[in-house]
C-alpha cells in the first residue's frame, strides 16, 4: 500500500474511504477519532411501523447525506462478498441480518459508510491503538453492533461509553430534554495508553464526597479516609491528588453563542473535549487520525499537544477551515510542516473536480476556487433562491470603522458575455463594492470589455484603484498562483461568526 513520503502532519480533501485504502499504511496510527455526520431528528419508530417505504419527512436531515444509492449498495455488496477477506465474518453477518429489518433505507446506508471506514481505521490502528467514535443515542445502539463486530472479534475490547452531558440549547415539554452525545472507546488489543491523572479532576472535599473522615498527614497534606467494607479498611484519597473521570462527564459544556471558540460551524465540537482525550489517551508524539476532520477542532488539539496528525474531509470548505484556524491559532509558519494531499494543483485536477459525477461533491469546485484565490479568507455562500448565483462573500475594510462587501460567482463552463451583465445586477442587490468571476474556461474579448466597461473603485487609503468586476482564470489561480490582492478586514472566522448569527452556516 503507497503511503506519503515524511512523517509530517497531513491534511487529506477527498472521500475517507479512498484515502484510507490508498494513503494509510497498516497499523501507522496511535489514536483515531472520528465524529462523523449523525441524525438527532430521526424518528426511529419509522424503523419499525412504516409500511413500504420510509417516511421521507421524518428521515429529512438523515437523507441529505445517507441514502440508498449506488454507493450504498456497492458497499453492501463489497461487504457480504467479502472476496478480500478485508472484513470480519461477524461484520458480515451483522450487515447480512440487518437488511431484513432496517430495509434498504437511510440508516442501513449510514451503517454500511461507517462500516466500511471503521474497517479501514482498524486495519491502520497499531496494536497498542484505540478508536473513538462520537455519536449520538439515536443510532449509538446500531453503531456499537457494528464497532464490536470489528473490533472485539479481531482480538480488541470495548473499554467506554463516554456520556458526554451539555445544557446549552433548547428545551421539549413533550419528553425530557435531550442533552447528551455517546462516545464509544474501543482498542485493538490489550497493551494501549491511558492515564486517567493527565485529565484528572479536582476531588470534592468534605466527607459527603467518600463518607469518611478527613485529617492531614506528617507532611501537611490534606486526605480522607474511606471505608473499604469488604476488608474493614480504609483507604485514603489525598485531596491534592486528581481524580480519573468517571465514564460520564458533566463539566464540559457543548460549544455556546459567544464562546470565544465558536466558529459558526454546525457540529463543532469543544476543544477541551478533545484534549480531554487525546492527552488522557495518547503519549506525546503519537500520531492521531480523524477521518471527519471537520472544522479541525482534533487536529487543533494535536498540534498543540505536540502530536503528530492526520486529518481529512471530503468538502474544501473544511480543509481551508482548518488551515485558517491553524495559521490564527499557531502562526503562518504551522503551514509549512502540513503535507496537503488531493486539492488540486494542475489544470487536469482542477478539471477533474469541476466535472466530478459523486452528488456529494456538489460545489465543491466552487468551494475550493473561491477559498484558495482568498487565501481561505471568504465566506461560501450556501443560500438558495435569488442570490444562489453568489458562491462566496468577503470584506474589506474602506474606513476605521467601515468595510464594503465583495461577492464572487465561479463558472465550470458555458461562459458569456451576458454572465457579466448578471454578475452587475447581483452586485447591486446585494449591495456590493466588487465583484469578481473565477471561471475555468478563457474569458472572451466581450467579456473582458463588459467587465472593464464596469469602472473602478477607489478610496483614499487604498494603494491603487480595483475594477469593479475582476475576471480571474483558474489557469492563473493555479499555474501563476494569482491572490486576492486587497486586504480584508473580516476574516474567516469573524465573518462566519457574524453571519451565523442570523442563520446557521453549512460547512458539511
Amino acid at each position: 500500500m503507497a503511503g506519503l513520503k515524511g512523517n509530517g502532519n497531513k491534511l487529506f480533501y477527498g472521500d475517507n474511504l479512498d484515502i484510507l485504502r490508498r494513503k494509510i499504511k497498516d497499523e501507522t496510527v496511535d489514536l483515531c477519532y472520528i465524529d462523523p455526520p449523525f441524525n438527532s431528528k430521526r424518528n426511529y419508530n419509522q424503523i419499525y411501523n412504516r409500511v413500504g417505504k420510509e417516511d421521507r419527512a421524518q428521515a429529512h436531515a438523515f437523507i441529505d447525506t445517507w441514502t440508498w444509492d449506488d454507493l450504498a449498495i456497492a458497499g453492501y455488496e463489497e461487504i457480504l462478498a467479502n472476496d478480500k477477506g478485508r472484513f470480519q465474518p461477524q461484520l458480515v453477518e451483522l450487515i447480512k441480518g440487518l437488511e431484513p429489518v432496517l430495509g434498504r433505507d437511510s440508516l442501513l446506508a449510514y451503517l454500511i459508510s461507517m462500516a466500511l471506514r471503521v474497517t479501514e481505521i482498524h486495519r491502520a490502528l497499531k496494536r497498542t491503538g484505540t478508536f473513538f467514535l462520537h455519536c449520538d443515542p439515536t443510532a449509538s445502539h446500531y453503531l456499537k453492533l457494528v464497532l464490536d463486530a470489528i473490533f472485539c472479534s479481531a482480538g480488541g475490547d470495548f473499554l467506554n461509553e463516554i456520556i458526554w452531558c451539555y445544557n446549552v440549547g433548547g428545551k421539549s415539554k413533550r419528553h425530557f430534554a435531550r442533552k447528551h452525545d455517546v462516545i464509544f472507546w474501543y482498542s485493538k488489543g490489550d497493551d494501549y495508553f491511558f492515564d486517567g491523572t493527565l485529565s484528572g479532576l479536582k476531588r470534592e472535599t468534605g466527607t459527603k464526597s467518600f463518607g469518611g473522615k478527613m485529617g492531614t498527614d506528617k507532611d501537611g497534606r490534606r486526605y480522607q479516609d474511606k471505608l473499604v467494607k469488604a476488608t474493614g479498611k480504609y483507604y485514603r484519597y489525598y485531596l491534592d491528588d486528581p481524580k480519573i473521570p468517571e465514564d460520564w462527564w458533566i463539566d464540559i459544556n457543548s460549544i455556546q453563542s459567544q464562546s470565544a471558540e465558536r466558529l459558526g460551524y454546525p457540529t463543532q465540537k469543544p476543544e477541551a473535549l478533545l484534549e480531554r482525550i487525546l492527552k488522557t489517551c495518547s503519549k506525546d508524539g503519537a500520531t492521531i487520525l480523524d477521518a471527519y476532520c471537520g472544522c479541525g477542532t482534533t487536529i487543533a488539539e494535536a498540534q498543540k499537544l505536540k502530536r503528530k496528525w492526520i486529518g481529512m474531509d471530503i468538502t474544501y470548505q473544511s480543509i481551508a477551515l482548518v488551515l485558517r484556524r491553524l495559521e490564527h491559532t499557531f502562526g503562518k509558519a504551522v503551514l509549512d510542516a502540513i503535507t496537503l494531499d488531493g486539492i488540486p494543483q494542475d489544470m487536469k485536477s482542477a478539471e477533474a473536480l469541476a466535472h466530478k459525477k459523486d452528488d456529494r461533491l456538489r460545489k465543491e469546485f466552487e468551494k475550493w476556487a473561491v477559498l484558495t484565490y482568498t487565501n481561505n479568507r471568504a465566506v461560501i455562500n450556501e443560500k438558495k433562491g435569488a442570490d444562489a448565483g453568489i458562491d462566496g462573500v468577503a470584506y474589506f475594510k474602506t474606513g476605521k470603522t467601515d468595510n464594503a462587501k465583495i461577492i464572487f460567482q465561479v463558472k465550470s463552463g458555458g461562459v458569456k458575455r451576458n454572465d457579466i451583465a448578471t454578475l452587475r445586477g447581483d452586485m447591486e442587490r446585494e449591495g456590493a463594492a466588487l465583484a469578481i468571476l473565477i471561471t475555468l474556461e478563457e474569458p472572451s474579448a466581450p467579456m473582458k470589455a463588459e467587465a472593464k466597461g464596469a469602472g473602478h473603485f477607489k478610496l483614499e487609503d487604498m494603494p491603487k484603484p480595483y475594477d469593479k468586476i475582476s475576471i480571474v482564470t483558474v489557469k492563473e489561480i493555479i499555474e501563476d498562483e494569482k491572490r486576492l490582492e486587497i486586504p480584508m478586514s473580516l476574516e474567516v472566522f469573524a465573518a462566519a461568526k457574524r453571519a451565523s448569527e442570523s442563520e446557521q452556516i453549512e460547512l458539511l
